[in-house]
């Protein structure tokens, strides 16, 4: 599904609910495949530099303008995209990264989990933070920590220590060296900072208050540069990928006539067509943006979120047959791309196809269940086939992804009802009544 912005809250297995920790994270995630794969093949190098799995590790965008990052889990780096907006090279992106990288290989986040979850004292601390299970369904990991944090509390989950930013700071351009990055990509990232700290609070960036900057810091890092060495050669797949990731979401988050202003500014083609093709779309010029996002595929043609973009665009201007075909041959070209298959199940049910829209979206529920467009869909694929206790389980996870378990409490219990005892749908619901009870205590 091209450019979702997504409000998710939870999973379901073994109670762990996603909950959308930080302030940060209040606004949602810009869920798209082409950006998920771009970040995925921009940070690949650093992550196994780092001891950990490309294929484990999500990089998810938080739909915020400011400038941020950050990890609540073993198996997730959040950016604003304000960040990555921001970034003027694939290798201050990476820099990014191996610092976020850095305070989950050094263990940062797992003493943060052990605390929070002892933490029963602190204001507003419940159920759990189940940060994990959003981000790769790992329940549990994910059980035992709270539901309906208050502000204050994460605000001390967030912070680091002066002590863990120095040691991510040497561990992330030590894995930047080893990967073959320039490492003075994370020294341009701390000069956007440079000053702030004698800012009120209020007026610096998210990313000051929760990784303090000092003299000493900025020193530091200046010496493990000069250590380390600037002998990190330019990645031509990760340049490529910096560049497309960039160029789609300032088209997607600038006005159109900004972006098709700046067209010729991008050194690829094809990411210069599927820009044009985003603007185009935006201001409802549905034949110039077919024509540029057509003349991208000719470029690229077994490139499958092109043919995502293609379709997104048919099925927003009500194409819908045309879109499906599109998506058809996107699904053909990666049919394990969750986001992807909810966008061709959507252009299924919206024809009827209630059979073929019900496997498609079962199949992206398998492979990422945290998708509320998809389970929003999956939940009418089910009622309109008279499976009336599958429909409310899946409305009832809707509604936990998105924070509200009262009301995903009532869909639980309604199909707790409907459902064969002891069944795993049964139990899913049961699932989610429980978490919905205990929410409820805590309130």
């Amino acid at each position: 599904m091209t450019f979702q912005r997504v409000f998710r809250r939870a999973s379901i297995p073994l109670l762990a609910l996603w909950f959308m920790a930080a302030p940060a994270l209040a606004q949602g995630l810009l869920r798209d495949s082409d950006l998920e794969y771009g970040l995925k093949q921009v940070a690949a190098p650093i992550l196994s530099a780092a001891g950990l799995s490309p294929s484990r590790v999500k990089i998810l965008v938080v739909n915020d303008s400011s400038l941020n990052a950050f990890v609540i889990s073993n198996d997730a780096i959040f950016l604003h995209y304000g960040l990555i907006n921001r970034m003027e090279t694939a290798a201050m992106l990476q820099g990014v990264i191996a610092h976020e990288a850095a305070h989950i290989a050094n263990g940062h986040l797992t003493r943060r989990m052990g605390n929070l979850s002892s933490a029963r004292t602190a204001s507003g601390i419940g159920l759990a933070l189940a940060a994990v299970a959003a981000a790769t369904g790992n329940g549990a990991a994910a059980s035992g920590l709270a539901l309906g944090t208050q502000s204050a509390a994460m605000g001390r989950f967030f912070r680091h220590t002066r002590a863990e930013e120095a040691s991510a700071d040497q561990s992330g351009i030590r894995f930047m060296k080893t990967a073959g990055v320039s490492p003075t990509g994370m020294m341009d990232v701390l000069e956007i900072f440079r000053g702030q700290e004698v800012l009120a609070e209020t007026r610096q960036d998210p990313y000051l208050r929760s990784h303090p900057l000092s003299r000493d810091r900025l020193r530091a890092v200046e010496g493990y540069v000069a250590a380390y060495g600037d002998t990190g050669a330019p990645d031509q797949t990760a340049a490529y990928w910096f560049s497309r990731v960039r160029g789609k979401l300032s088209a997607y988050t600038r006005a159109p006539k900004w972006t098709l202003r700046r067209l010729s500014e991008t050194p690829y083609q094809d990411v210069r067509l599927l820009r044009e093709a985003v603007a185009e779309h935006r201001q409802s010029r549905t034949k110039q943006a077919l024509r540029a996002i057509d003349a991208a595929i000719a470029l690229r043609p077994t490139d499958p979120f092109l043919h995502d973009q293609r379709a997104q665009i048919l099925f927003e201007t009500r194409s819908f047959p045309a879109a499906a075909a599109a998506w058809r041959r996107a699904v053909d070209l990666a049919p394990n791309d969750a986001l992807i298959l909810s966008g061709y199940g959507r252009a299924l049910l919206v024809q009827d196809d209630i059979a073929g829209a019900k496997r498609t979206l079962e199949r992206a529920r398998t492979i990422d269940f945290r998708d509320g467009s998809m389970l929003r869909d999956l939940s009418v694929a089910y009622a309109r086939s008279g499976q009336n206790g599958m429909a409310s389980l899946v409305t009832a996870e809707r509604y936990a992804l998105r924070g509200r378990m009262e009301d995903a409490g009532i869909h639980a219990r309604r199909a707790s009802g409907l459902l064969d005892n002891g069944s795993g749908p049964w139990q899913r619901a049961q699932d989610i009544v429980i978490a919905a009870e205990r929410a409820a205590k805590r309130r």
